[in-house]
């Protein structure tokens, strides 16, 4: 088989998080304890200016991540995410380090769901994120152009003609030509799965990670119904609010990494998604 020269789609941790906090002209104080190692700035440190990027290696890795900003939009939220950052110990104010401390909910950004999102069964058993199955959430993936005229049916999934076999696909759609992820409103006219697109799928294909650019698998209209049939089985896992801009089509190698974290079935909140962090490798092959 000859070899694949693959680009890298690369998913972003939590701490990718950006909050601008103030800065100030004067070099930071000194720390107790720290009599031999200056940790403060040089007299230029406004030359520091960090870079903040999405792709790397000239293009072989691509962050298909969104950053956390207070106008990221969130579930059912018509001023977006807000404040959800806050610097608690600051070394300006005597503290030997800078701590943070973040809170904000999981239906945001780019997040994966768990089954027990939307069966209560499922979360009352345990099947939280930390279950996932990360042989699924890593690897070869198909990104595809969907339609711009219409939610995913049963008729566009047959019409996208996926080969037999492929396991991860990344679909994009008019959500993405309209930016709708850099709208801070929750825009319920988005494009999702409609139930027959969803049960077309499950039936018809060998697909076990869906990935979509925006806030939910499932259309709108079939936000349940459709969500039922993808989290039925607890062998599809979906990735939600993919950033997909500018990137051609094709077989990419994905690496999805949840956030690792055992829940509580009473901490609803948060056995439901946890933000998701990807590194990648070239690989070659089929989906």
């Amino acid at each position: 088989m000859a070899s694949l020269v693959l680009p890298l789609l690369l998913l972003c941790a939590a701490s990718q998080a950006i909050l601008m906090f103030s800065t100030s002209t004067a070099a930071y104080p000194s720390n107790p304890g720290a009599d031999t190692t200056d940790c403060s700035l040089s007299d230029k440190h406004e030359e520091l200016i960090p870079v903040r990027r999405e792709v790397y290696d000239g293009g072989r890795i691509i962050d298909i991540s969104h950053r956390y900003t207070p106008d990221l939009p969130s579930w059912d939220s018509m001023g977006g995410l807000g404040q959800f950052l806050w610097l608690r110990q600051s070394m300006k104010n005597g503290s030997i380090a800078n701590f943070s401390e973040m809170k904000l909910p999981t239906h945001t950004g780019t997040h994966v769901d768990s089954p027990g999102h939307f069966f209560d069964h499922y979360l009352d058993a345990g099947f939280d994120v930390d279950t996932l199955d990360l042989e699924v959430l890593n690897g070869l993936a198909l990104l595809i152009d969907v339609p711009r005229d219409k939610n995913i049916t049963a008729e566009v999934m047959k019409d996208l003609n996926i080969p037999k076999g492929t396991r991860r696909v990344l679909f994009r759609t008019l959500n993405t030509d309209r930016q709708l992820m850099f709208k801070k409103y929750y825009d319920t006219s988005y494009v999702g799965f409609m139930k027959d697109g969803a049960k077309w799928l499950v039936e018809n294909t060998d697909i076990k990670l869906v990935g979509i650019d925006y806030l939910s698998a499932a259309a709108h209209e079939d936000l349940t119904a459709a969500h039922l049939v993808f989290l039925e089985g607890r062998d599809i896992i979906l990735v939600e609010g993919l950033k997909l801009d500018d990137i051609q089509p094709g077989i990419y190698s994905v690496r999805c990494l949840p956030l690792r974290k055992q829940c509580q079935p009473t901490e609803v909140s948060s056995n439901k998604e946890k933000r998701v962090s990807c590194a990648s490798i070239e690989q070659e092959g089929s989906c």
